[in-house]
């Protein structure tokens, strides 16, 4: 029997190093979060900007980056599929970016959609996530930079 456990727990030790350093090779050598609070057209396509300057840049001498837009408050229209200004960009760029998540709060979609009496439709390139300032405060702990454009 104290084989059989010693065993299992050599096992699983093996198993969360393997996991662990699994884990450490897939990550990305740069974590970037891009913060949108503005229904400007001009900011969101500014935004739109950096994500492919910073990717041609981390292309261009070999290194990876992992991008998220977290967008709320007015800069949720960024993400609705009936005000958004830079819906075309959005889609290519989805397209294009393996390393790219566009994060919309699910806060701000819940006061638009009250106050519209109907659930607003979001691009399906959006994903939500509870609340996008707390999004915010996530990536930065977890060590991505923040840039607010």
């Amino acid at each position: 029997m104290k084989r059989i456990l010693i065993a299992t727990a050599i096992s699983l030790l093996a198993l969360f190093t393997f996991t662990t350093v699994t884990s450490a090779a897939d990550e990305a050598d740069h974590r970037v979060a891009i913060h949108v609070d503005e229904n400007d057209k001009k900011l969101m396509n500014l935004a739109l900007n950096n994500i492919t300057n910073i990717n041609k840049y981390y292309e261009s001498i070999g290194e990876t980056v992992e991008i998220e837009l977290v967008a709320y408050g007015p800069g949720l229209h960024m993400f609705r599929a009936d005000t958004s200004p830079v819906i075309d960009r959005i889609t290519n760029m989805s397209l294009l970016h393996e390393n790219l998540t566009f994060s919309a709060c699910a806060n701000t979609h819940a006061v638009m959609s009250n106050k519209a009496d109907k659930e607003i439709e979001l691009l399906e390139e959006a994903a939500m996530v509870p609340s996008g300032v707390v999004q915010l405060i996530a990536l930065q702990e977890e060590g991505y930079a923040y840039i607010r454009p």
